[in-house]
């Protein structure tokens, strides 16, 4: 039998509100609207020809999924202040800017829980579950990682680190 253990993740008092309020909204709003949706198209009679009633159905069990998965990310993380850890090494909430040793390319990341990443802008949030923020974690200015990605095998080095 192959058994997963799922690492807890750490994430930010603001990204673990930010889910938990779009679980309620799902739970309080989206849900309950959908249950009347059903309930109304139930009323019209026949249920095997009834589209808006079949369609009402798929959507809460969209939503019921989507409802599962947010509380599955949830109970996988755990609140960290971002301003816990050293300043001087790449950890949780920092902002790292490295320069790729190939073309010399500078590109700065932020390192985030889960439901705060963000690809766009000046700043990349990424997880800390991601495999440049895992070769990053725990070093500091002047070190170099290896991360294999999809293109390859890149080097990056650590340039700055800028800790809450």
């Amino acid at each position: 039998m192959v058994q997963l253990v799922m690492e807890r993740q750490p994430i930010s008092r603001e990204g673990y509100e930010k889910i938990r309020d779009e679980i309620r909204v799902l739970e309080e709003t989206d849900m309950p609207a959908v249950a009347e949706r059903i309930k109304v198209a139930r009323e019209e009679g026949d249920l095997k020809e009834n589209a808006e009633y079949h369609a009402a159905r798929e959507q809460q069990g969209y939503l019921q999924a989507k409802i599962n998965q947010l509380k599955s990310k949830l109970a996988g993380c755990y609140i960290v202040e971002k301003s816990s850890g050293p300043r001087d090494v790449v950890g949780f909430g920092a902002r790292v800017t490295v320069k790729d040793l190939r073309d010399d390319m500078e590109e700065a990341y932020e390192l985030v829980g889960p439901g705060e990443e963000d690809y766009d802008g000046d700043v990349m949030k990424i997880l800390t579950s991601s495999p440049i923020a895992q070769a990053m974690i725990g070093k500091k200015v002047g070190d170099q990682v290896q991360v294999d990605i999809p293109a390859g095998r890149i080097t990056l080095e650590i340039v700055a680190i800028d800790n809450p």
